[in-house]
């Protein structure tokens, strides 16, 4: 889970912009039911990390959208979230303008991080002030929701208490903390972790006030997950000596909650060598919104 080091081809001077895409974590997750369409109803509280993937984008004015380099490894150009969500965005506003888009991987895909997501909602909002397009975070984040069901989220830039599928999202101020995560390099498979026989999918419906008090707990996803997966498991009992492990999504990535950076760097020494560990910091709010507002206010001062 090492950083990449910077891309020299997307430079500045070339025309292209960098914009970061957070990762995320699911402190809790729990199914409350299933929709008519079998969709399953959730609730889960979305805390943003200041770590992530970056996104490189150059406008082009011949309309094009296409992909410099790779991106998760087997993702064909026309599958990736970030073209599609470029496509989407292009459609509904009625875009003339294309783009170049560059995606540099931090985020361990399938470990349930959000990069997919992620990468997505930062197409979406970086390309329409790129674009001129205007739309706002409420239509984006409805764009959002037709590429996934995190990727609003992501748009909003809040930590949140999530409903519905993970769409209805009321924003939540939650007290700083950092974060020793561990990818077992494991792609769990969500679809037969929903069709699960073992998934609890009728827990009974909680409200914020049970977060905050610290009576809702887990992730629904957990126990299957444990069961399913020797290596998750493993950095499970690896995770236990040095604090309370917790998995994140319906991936295979595993957290450890600290309240400072001294924590959890003394944690991170601890474990055994050899494990994909590294330190985050939560956010208080997405770093693309921050990089956003930057950008703004460069061009209005300019």
């Amino acid at each position: 889970m090492a950083d990449g080091a910077a891309v020299s081809r997307f430079p500045a001077e070339e025309g292209w912009s960098t914009w970061p895409a957070p990762a995320k974590l699911n402190l809790v997750l729990q199914i409350t039911g299933r929709r008519a369409d079998g969709y399953h109803v959730l609730q889960t509280v979305f805390r943003l990390l200041a770590w992530g993937d970056r996104i490189h984008l150059r406008p082009r004015s011949d309309g094009m959208v296409r992909r410099v380099g790779a991106s998760v490894p087997g993702v064909a150009e026309d599958d990736d979230l970030v073209i599609k969500a470029a496509k989407l965005l292009q459609k509904v506003a009625k875009a003339n303008q294309g783009a170049d888009i560059g995606v540099e991987k931090r985020i361990p895909a399938g470990g349930g991080f959000g990069g997919g997501s992620s990468d997505a909602a930062t197409v979406l909002v970086a390309l329409d002030h790129l674009w001129g397009c205007k739309l706002g975070p409420d239509r984006l984040a409805g764009l959002g929701l037709q590429l996934g069901a995190d990727v609003p989220v992501f748009v909003r830039g809040r930590n949140a208490w999530a409903e519905g599928v993970g769409e209805v999202l009321t924003p939540l101020d939650l007290p700083p903390a950092w974060y020793l995560l561990v990818d077992p390099g494991v792609h769990v498979p969500t679809a037969a972790l929903f069709a699960s026989p073992d998934l609890t999918r009728d827990a009974a419906p909680a409200k914020i006030s049970d977060f905050v008090s610290g009576s809702l707990l887990g992730n629904a996803f957990e126990p299957v997950v444990r069961r399913r997966e020797p290596a998750i498991e493993a950095v499970f009992q690896a995770l236990s000596h040095i604090g309370t492990p917790r998995l994140t999504g319906s991936g295979g990535g595993c957290f450890v909650e600290f309240a400072d950076r001294a924590a959890a760097e003394a944690a991170l020494a601890r474990l055994p060598a050899g494990l994909r560990a590294r330190v985050v910091e939560g956010a208080a709010r997405s770093p693309l919104l921050d990089a956003l507002a930057q950008v703004r206010g460069t061009e209005k001062n300019a």
